[in-house]
């Protein structure tokens, strides 16, 4: 049976990184949910990355969270509970950070732990960023590194370098809250976070939801350093090459590029950067801003372009 929603819902007919659900005329409820298994050994830091990347869907969007709930997998016959207690204190140590409660949640037995949260947020219409409202002309920004599932791949392995681990952990336990709060007092034209699809994966949907092309200056990318050597050495995730099966034929390479920096722009980042469009005079308005809040990077990686052959041209 068909229900009728109010005027503005977003829902699965869209790309869009929350659900959104319109309160009155000048504000919306927002929602994302997110877990997965284990990337690191230590249940704590474990939380706090699910827990980050779970909260990143909402500040995409220009939202503020206003409260999460656990979502949980854990094979309590097989391993001691105190080891979900950490994880679940990873995920509360991130909450407090982001200024949120925590109010309930759910766990499964299961053999694989996984964790997660759902989270709630709000959003003025003002400042409701879609991924589907880029621009011809706008300025491409990327606010944190790539590399992080190249990275995980070699850290199951026990083959990353202790100092590239803390890279990787630092990315990934960094919020994207600073991000946000500029988008929204600059104001930008649209805005994904990237994940699971990789770089090129969320830019294609961003081109094809928005109806334009973009292009990519590799050599401005922002790469956690010592990846490239990592993906030279085979750890390249599955993940991250269906990611480049995916995406192949929308995407136009320069001869150039090896295959591993191609890998690396679809590699399947977990809790990675936001990618904002934003019209070109606001650009170093929103790089001062995004500075000034701390984010890990303000990178120009690229431009918005009107319909071409290809909707990603990496050059």
């Amino acid at each position: 049976m068909k229900v009728d929603l109010p005027e503005n819902t977003i829902g699965f007919e869209s790309s869009e990184d929350c659900a959104v659900f319109p309160l009155d005329e000048k504000n919306f409820l927002i929602q994302s949910v997110d877990f997965f298994t284990p990337i690191v050994d230590d249940p704590f830091t474990f939380g706090q990355i699910a827990a980050t990347n779970s909260l990143s869907d909402i500040y995409a969007m220009g939202g503020k969270p206003l409260y999460a709930l656990n979502i949980a997998e854990f094979p309590s016959d097989d391993l001691p509970l105190d080891i979900l207690s950490q994880i679940l204190d990873g995920g509360l140590d991130v909450a407090k950070i982001a200024g949120i409660p925590i109010l309930g949640g759910h766990t499964l037995k299961d053999p694989v732990p996984k964790y997660g949260l759902v989270v709630t947020g709000r959003v003025e219409k003002e400042n409701l960023t879609l991924n589907s409202t880029a621009k011809a002309g706008d300025v491409l920004i990327l606010t944190k590194p790539l590399g992080l599932g190249i990275i995980s791949t070699a850290i199951k392995k026990d083959k990353s370098p202790d100092f590239i681990v803390d890279e990787a952990v630092k990315t990934m336990t960094h919020l994207n809250r600073g991000a946000a709060e500029a988008m929204n007092a600059i104001g930008v034209h649209a805005c994904t976070d990237v994940t699971g699809y990789g770089l090129l994966g969320h830019l294609l949907e961003m081109c094809q939801a928005s109806e334009v092309s973009a292009t990519l200056e590799f050599n401005t990318i922002p790469l956690i350093q010592g990846v490239y050597e990592l993906a030279q050495k085979g750890f390249v995730p599955g993940g991250t090459k269906r990611n480049m099966d995916y995406v192949s034929s929308h995407v136009n390479f320069s001869k150039t590029l090896s295959k591993e920096q191609q890998y690396l722009l679809a590699d399947a980042q977990t809790s990675g950067g936001l990618l904002i469009s934003v019209a070109k005079e606001k650009v170093q308005d929103l790089q001062n801003l995004l500075n000034e809040n701390g984010c890990l990077t303000s990178s120009i990686i690229g431009n918005v372009y009107n319909p071409a052959e290809f909707s990603i041209f990496v050059d």
